[in-house]
């Protein structure tokens, strides 16, 4: 039987992010898991660059978790008691050694999907978590804007003998 006791959830403040949230609160309450929610970089940083001068790095730290606190209801913040994280550096890096060292046994994470042209520019975080990390890894498209795949239709005037 898989036993899922620590589910982490790296957050970058997205809409897909959001997507994953859902899912890792749902596994969390299937297997009795603990959560633990992840922002890694500066990407919620430079939203605050202006309302914190440069050398309080607490402050805006501060910020980011209090922005990370409003991903869950106050109902699941009780429920679960997360712990929420922030650490710096690159994001695919940082994560996957957050979960080593803290004996994650699931990474639940959004996935922006940007496509081949978008990945070959930027890469992708959760491409790089997925081959990397040493627990499983369970990537959630938002599904507001998941693409759609043409389906072919084939009609029996379409089949030549």
């Amino acid at each position: 039987m898989i036993a899922l006791k620590h589910i982490l959830v790296p957050h970058d403040f997205s809409e897909t992010s959001a997507a994953a949230v859902r899912y890792a609160i749902e596994l969390a309450r299937r297997f009795d898991a603990r959560l633990t929610f992840l922002h890694v970089g500066n990407s919620a940083q430079a939203a605050f660059d202006t309302e914190f001068p440069i050398g309080l790095e607490d402050a805006r730290e501060d910020a980011i978790r209090e922005r990370l606190l409003k991903i869950v209801t106050p109902h699941e913040q009780m429920e679960f008691a997360p712990q929420f994280v922030v650490r710096p550096g690159t994001p695919a890096v940082e994560i996957v050694r957050y979960a080593q060292e803290h004996a994650v046994d699931l990474i639940v994470m959004g996935t922006h999907g940007r496509g081949l042209v978008g990945h070959v520019v930027m890469g992708s975080v959760a491409e790089k978590v997925v081959r990397t990390a040493f627990c499983p890894v369970l990537t959630v498209r938002n599904p507001e804007i998941a693409v759609a795949v043409p389906v072919e239709v084939r009609t029996s005037m379409d089949i030549t003998a």
